[in-house]
């Protein structure tokens, strides 16, 4: 049985291992955040104790065979439903929350090690996490990034003054890819709303052109662009 020092020791390390990691995803807003990291490494460091050293009192009896590895098994695996949990959230065919997850599945792992006393695994897998999470993403964005932002044009203009028919053809003519349309009817005024989601391949010099000419139509009163 370990001593209380030691479990002590490895439940500290674990939820500052975790901590490291969750700082990341904490300064991104995620809603997995530090204390998320922290609790998911703890929870998985006294998961492996208990099964490792929980039993001790049992062993030697008749019929008793202890197995480590179940406990850690389904840690493994249970920590996926909350790892699910992040990355449920779509917007406009776009999924988030997918390294989120990833890193939380790999938080676990930690835990799981330095609740096996494998401290030199569970240090060098944190800051070999930070540097794939810190240091790879800046590579990603330099080389492989593409503008996630949504673009959008959001109109106001009177009542039945323009179709959509008639902004789709408009956009089209000047080189726009649309790739949403969205009619906002105001039943208490005489304004209507439309709001247009664009290609995110669209050249902005070819949107600009475009907002000119939506500007100059009858019943217009403003129209707006934007990066979401």
């Amino acid at each position: 049985m370990l001593s209380t020092y030691e479990i002590i020791l490895r439940l500290l390390l674990s939820a500052i291992l975790g901590g490291l990691i969750g700082i990341d995803r904490e300064k991104l807003e995620w809603a997995a955040g530090l204390r998320t990291h922290m609790l998911v490494c703890l929870g998985s460091t006294l998961a492996m104790i208990v099964s490792s050293f929980g039993f001790d009192d049992i062993l030697g009896h008749d019929g008793v065979i202890l197995d480590p590895s179940r406990i850690a098994s389904l840690v493994i695996s249970g920590i996926g439903f909350i790892g699910a949990g992040t990355i449920l959230f779509r917007k406009r065919k776009a999924i988030y929350g997918l390294t989120t997850a990833a890193g939380l599945w790999t938080v676990a792992a930690i835990g799981l090690a330095v609740g096996g006393g494998m401290y030199a695994a569970a240090v060098a897998t944190t800051f070999i996490t930070l540097l794939v999470l810190i240091g790879v993403k800046k590579i990603e964005t330099r080389f492989f990034s593409t503008d996630k932002k949504d673009l959008s044009i959001r109109i106001h203009f009177q009542h039945a003054a323009l179709s959509v028919k008639d902004v789709s053809l408009l956009l089209e003519d000047h080189g726009v890819a649309i790739g949403e349309i969205t009619l906002i009817q105001h039943d208490k005024e005489l304004m209507e709303e439309m709001e247009i989601v664009l290609d995110k391949s669209t050249v902005q010099q070819k949107i600009m052109g475009a907002i000119d000419e939506l500007r100059k139509l009858e019943g217009v009163q403003s129209v707006n662009f934007a990066a979401m």
